[in-house]
């Protein structure tokens, strides 16, 4: 009868966590297929803000809307799941995206953003292929660098809005990075990738691979146009 329970109880667990992994891949589909529809739709990369509803409307948005920025957030959520200081690798891009739309506000430059931005997603997709991961101080520069630039691209947006506005457009797009990165991670977990095991699962490396391709596609388009 105790084992009965013990087996109740460990099917429980397992369903829970199933009902879990699946609840966070459904919300990452969705940001993707709003990602993929926003991208055919040729929606701009730059909004004429007007208000602080929009602002935050259009920075709940942003980091959705370019399938190239979309995939290096969830890269970077999945590669926080399998290192020891995970949430510091996340904080750090979270940060960095705020340094990068600073940046673009202040007389300092960052020279080809779109083009750093896939190239810092088909390397974060790479890292994913890896059979073993980068240790946290590697992963935590990448997504530092992702971070900056992305911002950077981000602060496009901003010219013109007064404070309240640019605090709220900025506060929407960290909340939709925070749970993209979150939601990222806890698929992560659920799918095996642990400290103790350092090899990644082979939906993982697919996932990289699809990261990769993203990333190649927009930097072709960024080179050629």
């Amino acid at each position: 009868m105790f084992k009965n329970k013990l087996s109740a109880s460990a099917d429980a667990g397992e369903s829970s966590a199933s009902g879990l992994q699946y609840r966070h891949m459904g919300a990452i589909a969705t940001l993707v297929l709003i990602s993929l529809l926003s991208s055919l739709a040729g929606t701009p990369s730059y909004h004429t803000i007007s208000n602080c509803w929009e602002g935050l409307l259009w920075g709940i948005a942003d980091p959705v809307l370019g399938l190239n920025r979309l995939a290096g957030i969830v890269a970077i959520g999945l590669l926080c799941a399998g290192v020891v200081r995970g949430s510091l690798i996340a904080a750090s891009f979270v940060i960095a995206a705020l340094c990068g739309t600073a940046i673009y506000l202040s007389p300092l430059n960052l020279p080809d953003a779109q083009i750093a931005i896939a190239l810092n997603t088909i390397a974060l997709g790479a890292v994913l292929v890896l059979p073993t991961q980068l240790n946290w101080l590697a992963l935590t520069a990448l997504s530092i660098i992702a971070g900056l630039f992305q911002g950077y691209a981000n602060g496009e947006s901003t010219i013109g809005l007064g404070m309240v506005t640019l605090v709220t457009y900025v506060a929407g797009i960290t909340l939709t990075q925070s749970v993209i990165i979150i939601c990222a991670r806890e698929i992560g977990r659920l799918l095996g990738v642990g400290e103790l095991n350092q090899l990644l699962p082979n939906k993982i490396r697919l996932t990289g691979l699809a990261f990769c391709a993203i990333g190649i596609v927009f930097l072709g388009n960024s080179v050629i146009f």
